[in-house]
């Protein structure tokens, strides 16, 4: 395909191809009474919503979150890179939120899954017939010592994941240690996390602005991760590990950021084997554990037997339905499946649930069922990116085969990242995709 065919496809057909994918067929609203409330009207919950309100009529929807922004989170390591402005992933979250639905802009403070009942820190309590917990997963900067988000963009600090100001501030530091050279160290936490290859972009990036602005040879790049591996797909991994070796990037294995201290600029790592190693650095990439809220590890809807320091849901991994109580599914970040914390899985998880939601309103068993599909457009450098889709058992899953090579860095999977996945989203929110 040409470059003029695809900008086309892209701009035009491609994403409305991309919407279409996953969209029931129209029917008839289901009459029903229910009280469904959502808890997070981030990407899963606002999307969830707007699919209800369609497929239901007279339903009680009640979409609970404090969030007056909503942020495109997608977006963040384009905006820590410097390539596009902090309010490039800012918007209203009113605007996306469907006409009937009643948003309670508090914090949820309980779940009490055997009264059925959700309760607010401003001391509402709400009770429900269903509940989708789209919650999304907290940021855990308070578990490495000696750092807070105020420090970002300071003493060489980034923390891309925080949020679009956070953001900016992490380019304004990146930028700097460009100009000037330096160590630059890449972390991830060894828990789960939300996009297992942001912490991959923005090395990538970061190193590739450096090389155009002529600072290659004064810069030393280190991603350092928990893991024993650099991408939890095999054949992924094994292609990352050649780029990394090819852009000269040093990779250390088992090394757990625990502790920073800003004024002398130097890290400390833990090992599997307990053993500490102390790092100086110009430039500290920090992505912190990622944990379940607190509302949710108290609750009881955890996993017992996995996951037990971070609180994940215990849902079915393929209905997305917890496991002991049946009136209540997770989506997003929160739900405990071992793929799925992207916005692409979302798009592909909230069907299903609406699905086996709708079915029981009806007293019939959902059919749709999640795989795992999860999508990771894998930048590698400034117009150049891997578009990789897998699902739970690692099958490679491209969704235009024969058009884009899932282990190539091509410009047209950049396209999609920068052209055609923001107008996807959108879609996605309005119930469309």
């Amino acid at each position: 395909m040409e470059r003029r065919q695809f900008l086309s496809l892209a701009l035009g057909g491609g994403a409305a191809t991309l919407a279409a994918a996953g969209r029931p067929a129209e029917a008839a609203p289901v009459r029903t009474s229910a009280r469904i409330v959502i808890i997070g009207a981030g990407a899963a919950g606002t999307a969830l919503a707007n699919r209800l309100t369609r497929r239901l009529d007279g339903a009680q929807i009640t979409i609970i979150d404090p969030r007056q922004q909503h942020l495109y989170q997608p977006g963040l390591s384009l905006v820590a890179a410097g390539l596009k402005p902090s309010s490039y992933v800012v918007s209203d979250t009113a605007q996306w939120l469907p006409s009937g639905v009643t948003w309670l802009p508090e914090r949820v403070a309980a779940v009490d899954a055997e009264a059925k009942t959700v309760a607010t820190e401003g001391g509402q309590m709400l009770p429900y017939d269903w509940l989708v917990v789209a919650s999304g997963l907290l940021l855990d900067h308070d578990a490495i010592e000696g750092f807070s988000l105020d420090m970002v963009g300071e003493n060489g600090l980034g923390a891309l994941y925080a949020g679009p100001e956070h953001a900016a501030r992490t380019w304004a530091a990146a930028s700097k240690f460009i100009e000037e050279g330096g160590t630059a160290l890449f972390t991830r936490p060894a828990t789960e996390m939300k996009c297992a290859g942001a912490p991959l972009k923005h090395a990538f990036l970061i190193d590739d602005i450096a090389r155009r602005a002529g600072s290659a040879s004064k810069t030393n790049m280190v991603y350092l991760a928990p893991q024993g591996v650099l991408f939890s797909v095999p054949i992924v991994a094994e292609k990352v590990r050649m780029l990394i070796g090819e852009r000269g990037i040093d990779t250390q294995f088992n090394q757990t950021l625990k502790s920073i201290d800003a004024g002398a600029r130097r890290a400390t790592f833990t090992s599997e084997t307990g053993g500490e190693t102390e790092m100086d650095y110009d430039y500290l990439q920090v992505i912190p554990p990622q944990r379940a809220p607190d509302f949710v590890r108290q609750s009881g809807l955890s996993w017992a037997d996995r996951w037990v320091d971070q609180g994940w849901i215990e849902v079915d991994p393929a209905t997305l339905r917890h496991r002991r109580y049946p009136e209540i599914f997770a989506v997003g970040d929160i739900a405990g499946v071992p793929k799925g914390k992207t916005a692409a899985s979302v798009k592909w998880q909230v069907p299903v649930v609406e699905d086996h939601l709708v079915g029981a309103i009806e007293g019939r068993e959902g059919s749709q069922t999640y795989n795992g599909y999860t999508s990771c457009p894998l930048i590698t450098r400034v117009g150049r990116a891997m578009l990789v889709e897998f699902d739970y058992q690692n099958n490679l899953t491209p969704s235009f085969p024969g058009i884009i090579a899932p282990l190539e860095e091509l410009w047209i999977s950049w396209l999609m990242k920068e052209v055609a996945l923001k107008a996807t989203y959108n879609a996605m929110l309005r119930g469309r995709a």
